[in-house]
């Protein structure tokens, strides 16, 4: 049996009203964005006391769901050596001690697991954040088409089809590893120019076989993951694909990219195949791309997924006030809203937000004396 969303989630709502996504039942509508930390220890990919505080804190803070960030599925998929993953089993309790954390302070535990394909293999944003040379823990990339990401990025090799059944099958074993370590949400990372993108753009994805060419064949690893995914990851478990709906090229006639028209059709195919939500974010396929930031430059996005594929979605892109956030589910043009900096600066901001909006926020007993 498959799961669709029912026409009920076109009903207004507010942001601090509870969420139903298949058999789990979210507290309130905003989402702890995936977020990078380059932390881990001994770059093995277990998870630290680091991420621990770091996401506990959100999780204490009010957050419904709280995502990991990027996991990569295998050690060639990081984007740099000190990411989180989960390609072995030794890095499964680690994370479990977070989730259990996580679930005890009634927030959702989610993982975001990702392949960063020929944008993997870089130093930290505060080491540079450039290519690594092998002689500084630097690894070869992969892509689907041999065609670096910029300048001064090494070329990836080209993945062969039984290179792409395995990449699928990490992703699979990925979900296995995330169920055992007491996750209740997997969001695939399909977004900012990494692995799974580099396949949905023609920008990066110049195969003439049947993964590359037409909107089909480009959206085809996409949906193989979904569908591996779906094999193993149980029923009553919401899944969600996080995409950059445009590669912010649609004004340029003579260069087809990945544009918002693509992401509506992609976004039927998900929901179809089991996708319970999509997490609209763009870009990071082109390097220097103009893009016209502001606050909440990325909701129109969502919006239009929502309204024109039924399919819910999540809106990100600077949203930093509980005024707009609850603005946004209220006119329906999102079902949640993720943020990222706005919790680094203040990990307690759904608490807060809840006060500003008159609406109801269970504080921990611990800190219930600085409600007022």
């Amino acid at each position: 049996m498959t799961f669709h969303p029912t026409d009920t989630f076109l009903h207004p709502a507010h942001l601090f009203d509870a969420i139903g996504l298949r058999g789990v039942r979210a507290r309130n509508r905003v989402v702890v964005s995936p977020m990078c930390q380059y932390s881990v220890a001994a770059r093995d990919g277990r998870a630290t006391d680091w991420h621990l505080a770091h996401l506990g804190a959100f999780a204490r803070g009010g957050a419904g769901i709280v995502f990991t960030e990027a996991t990569a599925v295998t050690a060639d998929g990081r984007i740099s050596p000190e990411d989180l993953g989960l390609w072995h089993d030794e890095q499964i309790p680690p994370l479990a001690r977070i989730t259990r954390f996580i679930s005890e302070q009634g927030a959702v535990p989610g993982i975001q697991l990702a392949h960063a394909g020929r944008k993997a293999s870089t130093a930290r944003p505060w080491d540079g954040g450039q290519p690594l040379p092998a002689t500084e823990g630097g690894w070869p990339v992969v892509g689907p088409s041999a065609s670096p990401f910029a300048e001064g990025y090494p070329t990836p090799a080209a993945l062969t089809h039984q290179q792409i059944a395995d990449v699928v099958a990490a992703f699979a074993q990925g979900a296995t590893r995330a169920l055992t370590a007491g996750f209740q949400i997997i969001e695939i990372h399909a977004a900012h120019g990494y692995l799974l993108h580099e396949f949905l753009s023609p920008l990066s994805n110049t195969r003439t076989d049947d993964y590359g060419g037409s909107f089909a064949n480009r959206v085809r690893i996409v949906l193989d993951v979904v569908r591996a995914i779906r094999q193993t990851w149980p029923e009553n478990l919401p899944l969600v694909v996080r995409v950059s709906a445009t590669d912010w090229l649609d004004d340029d006639a003579t260069r087809a990219s990945w544009t918002l028209d693509d992401t509506v059709a992609l976004a039927r195919l998900l929901k179809d195949a089991g996708v319970d939500l999509l997490d609209c974010s763009s870009g990071g396929n082109v390097a220097g791309v103009r893009i016209s930031t502001g606050p909440g430059y990325q909701v129109p996005f969502a919006a239009r997924v929502r309204r024109e594929a039924g399919l819910r979605t999540i809106a990100i892109g600077e949203i930093t006030s509980p005024e707009q956030a609850e603005g946004i589910i209220r006119t329906g043009q999102a079902d949640m809203v993720a943020l990222a900096r706005e919790l680094l600066r203040n990990p307690h901001w759904p608490l807060l937000a809840a006060q500003a909006l008159h609406q109801d926020a269970a504080w921990p007993a611990q800190y219930a004396r600085a409600r007022r």
